[in-house]
């Protein structure tokens, strides 16, 4: 017998470590499925993860129950419940799929010993991330610190094929095991997420899967920045907790990329300046993207609480009685600023958040309420369902510009003209302020320019700005040259 232990990897397709599982498995033995609710684990948790993930294990057991077999449930510290699964299976070695932050880290590392002391065999695989952190790297052997160069690198390089589905015969049977029952949220200690958690489950990713690559991929280069056009994959809660693997949907943006290729053919261009062809090369980068933050993190594990790039000086970032009610009202979507608020009224209904507007709202806490990345960090791992240590850390820490590759310093966000150029005909806004739902586009986007009267005329319960944009733009760059030590950098807006 073998254990697989399944962590970030729900699912049964295109699952390198239990394809490699079953593939050793000798006649007689097979695959017993494990999922192990680790408190250390669920300390860091929130309930809009906590809910999608045993949403997913639900999915999952009947995956496996469909298949004859089951899933094993077990809660408690992974080095002491594996060793004993193992001895009450009579398996021989535990295999599992690799994690990179360094909580997953010590934990497997514990896991190793504690297997090492019980004669009990073990192997992981890299199975998240198409190139795994250490091979894409500078030519002296280092980890790439700017994007550009590893996306280049992680293009160029050959993707595997998805992994097959274990056979039915490579898995234990349902009737040896015990799986016992999945807890609740409420059983884990959580309560229920106010916010509606998208569907979970491998045939749900699938499915948005095929409808962003019937479409909205052929269009991404040109929509994404815009949160109405629905133009975005969905996908990123899946891809956190793995319920589609990396390879299948690389393969899906191959057969989206033939189809693009088709259509320029079709119009007369060359593929290259075709921007079907554009748009799909740029999802593509997009996972990169992904890739590229999970080896900053996996060789700089500290980033989750320091700064990537040190600065002379601490950074003086507000910490008074007034940045903290300025903080709340930033969680509450109730800054006067719409673009800013409708983000978080979308974190707070949804879990989740467009990606520009992630942007915009990570850059207004940043540099116009002048308050520690940290703190914004905090929220979305409490609020995002696709909380993601990587690429949230490296997002928050690009907006604040204190990570790698960030933007500098001097790039601030302007959250009018942003609004302005990313949401023209406030739909977005409108969806998610519904107290806007009946201003006109141009007084939503000049909200700031407003005299109070009027304000109160067009959405009496609407908040006014509760910071002067320029104001705080002024005091950032001032900030930022304080902790640089050098007031000579020439300042520009975006």
């Amino acid at each position: 017998m073998r254990l697989f232990w399944h962590r970030r990897d729900l699912r049964v397709a295109d699952n390198r470590g239990l394809a490699a599982a079953a593939d050793a498995t000798a006649d007689g033995d097979a695959v017993v499925p494990v999922f192990v609710l680790d408190d250390d684990v669920l300390d860091h948790a929130a309930s809009p993860r906590v809910r999608f993930m045993l949403d997913a294990l639900a999915e999952l057991r009947d995956d496996y129950r469909e298949r004859g077999s089951d899933l094993v449930v077990a809660r408690g510290d992974p080095a002491e419940v594996l060793p004993t699964l193992a001895a009450d299976h009579d398996a021989e070695a535990v295999v599992w799929n690799e994690d990179y932050s360094g909580l997953a880290r010590e934990r497997d590392a514990r896991v190793r010993m504690a297997l090492d002391d019980a004669g009990v065999a073990r192997k992981s695989y890299h199975d998240a991330v198409h190139h795994e952190p250490g091979t894409i790297t500078t030519n002296a052997g280092d980890p790439y610190s700017v994007f550009t160069y590893f996306g280049r690198k992680w293009q160029d390089r050959e993707k595997a094929d998805p992994y097959e589905a274990p056979a039915d015969d490579a898995l234990v049977d349902a009737d040896a095991v015990d799986a016992n029952d999945l807890p609740t949220v409420a059983d884990l200690g959580f309560e229920e997420p106010t916010a509606d958690v998208q569907s979970a489950g491998t045939a749900a990713a699938r499915d948005r899967l095929t409808a962003f690559c019937e479409d909205a991929v052929l269009r991404y280069d040109d929509d994404r920045d815009y949160p109405a056009k629905e133009a975005t994959s969905r996908l990123s809660t899946d891809l956190k907790w793995g319920t589609i693997g990396v390879r299948e949907v690389y393969a899906a943006t191959e057969e989206a990329m033939a189809e693009a290729e088709a259509m320029a053919d079709d119009d007369g261009v060359a593929a290259e300046e075709h921007d079907a062809v554009a748009s799909v090369e740029e999802f593509r980068s997009q996972l990169a993207w992904r890739e590229f933050y999970t080896q900053v993190l996996w060789a700089n594990p500290e980033v989750v609480t320091r700064n990537y790039k040190e600065y002379e000086r601490d950074i003086e970032w507000r910490e008074d009685e007034e940045a903290m009610a300025d903080l709340r009202a930033w969680k509450d979507g109730e800054t006067g600023y719409p673009i800013v608020d409708a983000g978080m009224r979308q974190l707070r209904e949804e879990a989740y958040m467009h990606n520009r507007v992630r942007m915009i709202v990570a850059s207004f806490l940043t540099k116009d309420l002048l308050i520690d990345w940290r703190h914004g960090y905090e929220h979305f791992r409490e609020h995002l369902a696709d909380h993601d240590t990587a690429n949230d850390t490296g997002g928050w820490q690009w907006a604040a510009s204190t990570g790698t590759d960030a933007q500098p310093y001097f790039r601030i966000f302007n959250p009018m003209t942003q609004g302005e150029r990313y949401d023209p005909d406030a739909e977005y806004i409108s969806e998610y302020v519904p107290e806007l739902a009946s201003v006109s586009a141009d007084n939503v986007h000049s909200w700031h320019e407003l005299s109070v009267g009027r304000r109160r005329q067009l959405a009496p319960t609407y908040p006014d700005p509760v910071i002067d944009h320029s104001e705080m733009r002024e005091r950032a760059l001032s900030m930022y040259k304080r902790a640089r030590g050098d007031d000579e950098e020439e300042a520009s807006a975006d």
